[in-house]
């Protein structure tokens, strides 16, 4: 590869944008465990899930064999209006870390949801309107998928009610704003609105909140309300299949310059932007066409790879969700208040979590320190400020590129930035001030959550 000849940033053209999304699956020997009925324990229907999830998305739930979905017109429409997304030679960082290796990176902030997540809000959003539905209900960690969906809500001119963590709608009062504007409700979470919410909060007093929580009022609220369907932001099969058009992007955008990635690197909380980025080289991977290294990073509050079991587990915490076989902490896992929302969720993707259990992939978790010192190498060297989930892939694609200056490697490293930081200044305060800290649960602690979980 002669670098000199590959652009700053590497924009693809219109054309280029992919046509259709691509399903991993249909390449996976062994495919990811179905998801289950709470009740039965018997693998969910098309039916059985036609109270909670839009009918289309449900055909893309259940498809492990189609291997290139097409994209439908009005969603390619929606995509030309911000993708493709920039692939990005961090060119200012490795000087920075005077190495020999070669980073890129696939930056998805440069739309006004700051994120990756637009890239299956609009997909979701599109096929609730379709239905002739009035509204969606989801949930929301840091705030990127509710910005992103309320966003893709309003264009298609559907209502959108957001549980936000509560450690979150506190900590982040412009992103809770930016989704109101947007038209969208937004509530904190656990709240005293629903059933189950009441009942987290008796049982957890002064709870900061978590994805399961907010997930469980989500749902009870779809399933309650006329003309509704809850829609999530990671996690499911598709979810991961819309968001391989950063994957196929990047995959496309290699190739037209000659770029040959030894590591690929993602942050990882439920899995959509790790799986989406990494789905295409997978697939070569699993045809036995190429071999790659690639890695998820969690945060070591929330170590669901790294710490976690697999196993058939709820998928929040109020047990009236699916059952899905993924990596988990347990449901009733309650992840410390740290700064990266969009990780803090006690499971893994099942088409990741198959992955790993297979050795495809690799698992790395990191402390919440080690991750705001990378952002702010990061940010003063390419002069882009992040948000605190893209800070565990940008910590790990540094230590990857420092192994390479200790061994004379010149590796290509290539890793996922998954949306913009402007609306986490109270993390990077913390940091700056010297009063962040780390919580790495114990195994005691860990035992709380791993022993809910049931045995099927």
């Amino acid at each position: 590869m002669n670098i000199s000849e590959i652009p700053y940033k590497i924009y693809l053209e219109e054309d280029e944008i992919p046509k259709t999304w691509y399903n991993v699956r249909a390449d996976m020997k062994e495919k990811p465990a179905p998801l289950i009925h709470p009740g039965t324990k018997e693998p969910l229907t098309f039916e059985e899930m036609q109270p909670i999830f839009c009918d289309e998305l449900i055909k893309q739930e259940l498809d492990d064999t189609t291997r290139d979905i097409p994209i439908p017109e009005e969603i390619q429409s929606f995509y030309r209006m911000y993708r493709p997304s920039p692939l990005i030679h961090a060119e200012f960082l490795e000087r920075y870390l005077d190495t020999p290796a070669k980073i890129f990176y696939k930056f998805e902030g440069s739309n006004t949801s700051g994120s990756h997540k637009l890239n299956s809000a609009i997909a979701q959003a599109y096929y609730a309107k379709k239905q002739g539905l009035k509204g969606v209900t989801t949930e929301t960690g840091a705030g990127q998928w509710g910005t992103a969906l309320s966003m893709a809500s309003a264009f298609f001119g559907i209502d959108c009610k957001v549980f936000m963590v509560k450690v979150s709608y506190e900590q982040k009062p412009f992103r809770r704003e930016v989704m109101r504007t947007y038209g969208a409700e937004v509530t904190a979470s656990p709240s005293m609105d629903t059933e189950v919410g009441k009942r987290i909060n008796e049982e957890n007093p002064g709870t900061t909140g978590s994805l399961g929580c907010a997930i469980s009022e989500a749902v009870e609220v779809a399933t309650k309300t006329e003309g509704y369907r809850y829609v999530l932001g990671s996690v499911l099969n598709q979810v991961l299949l819309h968001q391989s058009v950063i994957g196929i992007e990047t995959k496309t955008a290699c190739e037209k310059y000659g770029i040959k990635p030894d590591i690929i690197i993602g942050c990882a909380g439920g899995g959509s932007n790790l799986g989406g980025l990494i789905s295409p080289f997978m697939g070569e991977k699993l045809r036995g066409e190429a071999d790659y290294r690639l890695i998820a990073v969690e945060p070591a509050s929330c170590p669901s790879f790294t710490r976690g079991k697999f196993a058939y587990d709820f998928a929040d915490l109020g047990m009236v969700c699916p059952m899905a076989k993924m990596y988990t902490l347990g449901h009733g896992f309650i992840p410390s208040a740290n700064h990266a929302g969009g990780l803090r969720y006690h499971g893994m993707s099942p088409v990741l979590s198959q992955l790993y259990h297979d050795g495809l992939i690799e698992a790395v978790a990191v402390e919440q320190t080690s991750v705001f010192e990378a952002l702010t190498q990061f940010a003063r060297a390419e002069g882009i400020l992040p948000a605190p989930e893209s800070g565990h892939a940008i910590r790990t694609a540094i230590d990857e590129a420092l192994k390479c200056k200790e061994t004379g490697e010149e590796k290509v490293i290539i890793f996922g930035l998954t949306g913009t930081g402007y609306f986490d200044m109270k993390a990077y305060e913390q940091y700056n001030d010297g009063k962040m800290s780390d919580h790495i649960p114990t195994d005691e602690e860990l035992d709380k959550g791993l022993s809910g979980i049931p045995e099927i």
